[in-house]
């Protein structure tokens, strides 16, 4: 239960941090889409880890590998089924502390749930389960930009207090991938790099926002009541791990504002309606207005730091834990690409619902 995201486009995930390997079965993909190896690959590259300093020197090339649902380029309308082998896998680093509960990890919890778990790293609730999300998400950011010119761009907006100054409606990937903290404001990337070496120097991790808009997306996506667009877009990035926050358009900044200042009046332009504003982040009512899509994701500190931490074991001995492993200082350079990629799932998912309702 649990592992499975979307109605339409339906995707589960599979795999354990430190098991074999980890993989996406992705079922509701229409025929025909021309999609390439390479395609997926380029992905999973921006995702993999030991990319710089700045994140895990845990050494994975996450290479893909296509085991049903593609054929001679193109999909076959059939599941589809995504593969990467853990080549760098070190179980054994974790053996020390099999019994303890790591502070802020999913350790307690999933024993609480399962009466087992796997100790082996963070099993499923590590991050490595995003590599089926983003081999699936290549697929639909091809389905969107072919039949909508949908373009989706994420960055990093802010590491720690350091917050960038980025307009989400002209940024562009080559910005945001032109330096290794992955945030546009190259100026201001350079600050967020010494603050994440600062916090891997000190034993310490530091967490931030990513920001992400959705370009080109056409008008009425989305279902009353329980499926508005902007709740499934916050289940689905919800569900992304160290994430503790979702807001869209305004946000939380916008209780600041009084409901003149806030509204987005409408306009007519080249023949479409349009809003002057877009403080609704390009949703009203639950369903996409045409406008931008702008999001932004809070991501907490990474929970293993190599500081001593109070907590208990499985006995219920309190003891101190000195955490040991191969874990980012900071999670935000590398979930650029896995936001982006739950944003395109749930969007294909909800133009595939659309589609099939303006069908009857």
């Amino acid at each position: 239960m649990g592992n499975t995201f979307g109605r339409a486009l339906r995707i589960t995930t599979w795999g354990e941090s430190h098991g074999g390997g980890v993989g996406v079965v992705v079922d509701g993909c229409p025929p025909r889409l021309p999609i390439t190896l390479e395609e997926i690959q380029l992905e999973l590259n921006r995702r993999r880890p030991g990319q710089s300093d700045l994140t895990t020197p845990r050494q994975e090339e996450d290479q893909v590998q296509i085991l049903s649902g593609l054929f001679e380029g193109q999909t076959l309308g059939t599941p589809i089924s995504l593969m990467v082998w853990n080549k760098d896998a070190r179980p054994e680093a974790y053996a020390p502390f099999k019994d303890t509960f790591r502070p802020s990890h999913a350790d307690y919890t999933y024993e609480a749930k399962y009466g087992i778990r796997n100790w082996m790293g963070g099993g499923r609730a590590s991050a490595r389960e995003t590599i089926g999300r983003v081999a699936a998400g290549a697929l639909a950011r091809k389905w969107l930009f072919l039949h909508y010119g949908v373009e989706i761009v994420a960055w990093v907006e802010r590491v720690h207090d350091l917050r960038a100054s980025v307009d989400a409606d002209t940024v562009t990937r080559e910005q945001v991938e032109s330096n290794l903290v992955r945030c546009p404001d190259a100026h201001m990337a350079e600050k967020m790099a010494e603050r994440i070496r600062w916090a891997k120097d000190q034993g310490d991790s530091v967490g931030g926002v990513v920001a992400v808009v959705a370009r080109q997306v056409p008008a009425g996506l989305g279902e009353p009541v329980f499926d508005k667009l902007e709740a499934e877009l916050a289940k689905g990035l919800m569900s992304l791990p160290a994430v503790k926050g979702v807001e869209i358009g305004s946000g939380f900044e916008g209780t600041l504002l009084t409901g003149s200042q806030h509204n987005d009046p409408f306009e007519m332009r080249d023949g479409q309606v349009r809003t002057l504003k877009n403080h609704s982040g390009g949703v009203q009512g639950g369903i996409s207005n045409g406008e931008n899509i702008v999001l932004r994701v809070a991501f907490k500190p990474t929970s293993t730091i190599f500081k001593a931490q109070q907590t208990v074991d499985k006995q219920g001995h309190e003891v101190v834990l000195e955490a040991q492993g191969r874990h980012d200082p900071c999670v935000l350079p590398r979930a650029v690409p896995i936001v982006e990629a739950m944003v395109a799932l749930v969007l294909m998912d909800h133009a595939l619902r659309q589609r099939a309702i303006a069908k009857e």
